[in-house]
């Protein structure tokens, strides 16, 4: 059964807003690694809640980088978010021990200056997101 796009892209962009405000609280309270990681889901949501919008129905990546292109097909306005790739790099490395040599992610991101690059960046994919919604469904 096919899913209405509509509903699909709304609750994926619900999802990535309340992520993203949950990564805001926890950088807050110097829980940085924890935040990397959902600013990460949240840029990755609501781009998938945008190409969910304009169709696509499988989206098997996780990476900003890749969905970005993906909707920049769509529309070149994704090209103005392009440095939101970097979120990248906190998908693994944020919740995995084993990922960073010998290092505890916890204890690894400590830096309150990327945390809020972070958030930065993807507060700029999630309100690019939030207008093509708002302009798509009145």
């Amino acid at each position: 059964m096919k899913k209405d796009k509509k509903t699909e892209a709304r609750n994926w962009f619900a999802q990535a807003y309340t992520e993203f405000e949950d990564a805001f609280d926890l950088e807050k309270r110097g829980r940085f690694y924890l935040a990397l990681f959902l600013y990460q889901q949240a840029a990755e949501k609501a781009l998938k809640a945008f190409l969910f919008l304009k169709g696509e129905e499988e989206l098997f990546t996780h990476s900003v980088k890749e969905l970005i292109s993906i909707a920049a097909a769509y529309h070149k306005d994704f090209e103005k978010v392009k440095l939101a790739k970097d979120l990248d790099r906190y998908y693994i490395s944020t919740r995995y021990p084993n990922s960073l040599a010998g290092n505890v992610p916890a204890e690894f991101f400590d830096h309150p200056e990327e945390c809020e690059r972070a958030q930065k960046l993807a507060k700029g994919v999630i309100e690019l997101v939030e207008e093509k919604i708002k302009q798509a469904i009145p």
